[in-house]
């Protein structure tokens, strides 16, 4: 087995950790510590629209939905493959790397983007290659995911905060 994006691409988890023998979402508690915090910040962003986009239109519905994270659980910055380029161009070209893993991360790239910058029309963006899609277990992160519905009820409030980040608008 090998990485795997879930939802969408661009956060890469190991298949073996996040699913079991029949493709089935293994439980939290069996998952580390960094992999289930991306898990549950997926259900939150998953479905949500392209950062870029909605930096140029005035409603959100005008704008394409994610279909890319990068970044850390909190700080990341979610983009439609229209604005990757962009976000590609800034992270390789103009600074953006320096920012990796801080807390200002998301904003950093935000207010680049706000200010009008962009990629060149000539910049490469990178190419993507599936190998067995549909080999791998691919949960529909866009519905309710059972397996990970239940386990968030499991969990206690108070184990919840000790991974540092708000599921409010989950449990």
């Amino acid at each position: 087995m090998g990485k795997v994006s879930i939802a969408l691409r661009g956060w890469r988890f190991d298949e073996e950790e996040v699913f079991d023998e029949t493709g089935d979402i293994r439980p939290l508690e069996e998952m580390s510590e960094e992999t289930r915090k991306r898990l549950i910040r997926l259900r939150v962003v998953a479905g949500e629209p392209c950062d870029a986009c909605w930096l140029t239109t005035e409603k959100k519905a005008d704008c394409n939905v994610a279909r890319i994270v990068y970044g850390e659980p909190l700080s990341e910055v979610l983009l439609c493959p229209e604005h990757e380029q962009d976000f590609l161009y800034w992270f390789r070209e103009d600074g953006g790397s320096l920012e990796k893993g801080e807390s200002h991360f998301a904003d950093t790239f935000h207010e680049w983007f706000a200010a009008g910058n962009r990629a060149p029309e000539e910049y490469g963006g990178v190419d993507h290659v599936d190998t067995d899609p549909d080999k791998l277990p691919a949960p529909d992160m866009d519905e309710d995911v059972p397996e990970l519905e239940e386990a968030l009820e499991d969990i206690e409030d108070e184990d919840l905060d000790a991974l540092g980040m708000d599921y409010s608008d989950l449990t």
